[in-house]
């Protein structure tokens, strides 16, 4: 029988740089995505206040709001593959002392 006295997994310095570049973008695009839903949902509402063409503005602001937040959407998740990759790369390897 085995038995496990200890197990060592620590980041090097670039890794724990990444890993937190990889939290502080997250935080960073949660932000912005929230900031972009709040001016969207303002410029949707504003859109067609004074206009003879209000319905037209609405749809517009609309359509021009989940376009910007799609692009937002996407930019997260290509730079979250990208750092994710980092991150995942950047561990070291787990050694674990195995005393028989």
């Amino acid at each position: 029988m085995a038995v496990v006295r200890r197990e060592i997994s620590d980041r090097t310095l670039m890794g724990k740089i990444f890993k937190y570049l990889f939290i502080a973008f997250n935080i960073l695009m949660l932000i912005f995505f929230l900031k972009g839903c709040a001016v969207a949902s303002e410029g949707i509402t504003n859109a067609g206040l004074e206009s003879e063409y209000a319905d037209a503005a609405t749809a517009g602001a609309t359509i021009g709001a989940g376009l910007a937040m799609g692009s937002l959407l996407f930019m997260w998740l290509v730079g979250d593959v990208i750092l994710g990759l980092f991150v995942l790369f950047t561990r070291r390897k787990k050694i674990i002392e195995v005393e028989e």
